[in-house]
């Protein structure tokens, strides 16, 4: 029986921690604690602002795309009700409780709705860029060429449209291809919130920062995927944000509880109570501190 030769297990990057450049490793428990402006958990809320083309196109589908053949006038309605009623009564639970909010926004959704934007701004919100539409997904098949045209096209439209060049990037299914954090840093962008490997920000190599915005820990993974109700979600929420606190408070240091929302998901008349309740609930608590992405981040930045 042959064996392997000992060079097939040697590479260049095969030591402790990752096969990578990409950045360094590190454990969240072994870094130096950071402490948040108010509170011992940042509580992140980013609504994604979709616009889905009735036809799907790109490398791949994004999650909420058509269903059915085409015309698919059901989901295509369906995905619209999140941005002429759902993400309204949001706005309006933000104001209630005085949160402040990230909202992730297809270039498209800043051009066709304007009045959204508008509102979204008045109350103090950010805007994110999401990419140009839904079909503007990203994957290593696409080309560096094609995919700089995508990512500078959705940051030169929402810029246009909103008076700003957004610091944060969400990629749609937060799918990335080897070229799209240098792009993102070319583009000027502080951060992506794609990767979910940690719990707290960190540093890519090139000098962009990762906000993790777990997916598991979205309404369209809790109740569309999941099949769970929404007091089911809440209840969810609430036990992340008692874990986090009680884990802040024996460990030191802040922790952050990311909340993914899609409004045509919990802007529903069923559900929009869940999220009410939910948001009074933790603004009572003094280790909540809601805070924009581009807020964690800054705090984050100046103590690194």
């Amino acid at each position: 029986m042959s064996t392997l030769p000992e060079s097939y297990t040697q590479y260049p990057k095969r030591r402790e921690g990752y096969d990578h450049d990409l950045y360094e490793w590190s454990n969240l428990h072994e870094r130096p604690p950071v402490k948040w402006p108010k509170g011992s958990v940042a509580v992140w809320l980013c609504v994604s602002l979709e616009w889905f083309p009735i036809v799907p196109g790109g490398p791949f589908k994004a999650p909420g795309h058509m269903v059915t053949p085409y015309p698919d006038y059901r989901h295509y309605t369906a995905r619209d009700y999140g941005n002429r009623v759902g993400a309204w009564r949001m706005l309006e639970a933000f104001e209630t409780t005085g949160v402040k909010a990230s909202f992730a926004t297809n270039a498209a959704i800043a051009e066709r709705y304007p009045e959204l934007i508008e509102a979204v701004q008045a109350g103090g919100h950010e805007i994110i860029a999401h990419s140009t539409d839904m079909n503007g997904t990203i994957d290593a098949s696409l080309g560096d060429k094609a995919e700089r045209e995508l990512i500078g096209d959705a940051m030169t439209r929402l810029e246009t449209a909103t008076g700003a060049r957004p610091k944060g990037w969400l990629s749609i299914a937060r799918q990335q291809s080897f070229h799209t954090l240098d792009i993102l840093k070319a583009e000027g962008l502080t951060y992506c919130c794609d990767w979910v490997n940690d719990e707290m920000p960190y540093r890519f190599s090139n000098g962009l920062i990762d906000l993790p915005l777990n997916h598991e820990l979205s309404d369209r993974q809790i109740v569309t995927v999941q099949q769970k109700s929404a007091d089911s979600w809440g209840e969810s929420m609430r036990d992340a944000f008692d874990w986090l606190a009680r884990e802040a408070k024996e460990k030191g240091g802040g922790r952050m509880l990311p909340i993914h929302l899609t409004p045509y998901i919990m802007g529903l008349p069923y559900r929009i109570h869940a999220f009410e309740s939910l948001l009074a609930d933790l603004t009572g608590r003094e280790e909540a501190w809601f805070a924009r992405g581009e807020d964690i981040v800054s705090a984050w930045e100046q103590q690194q």
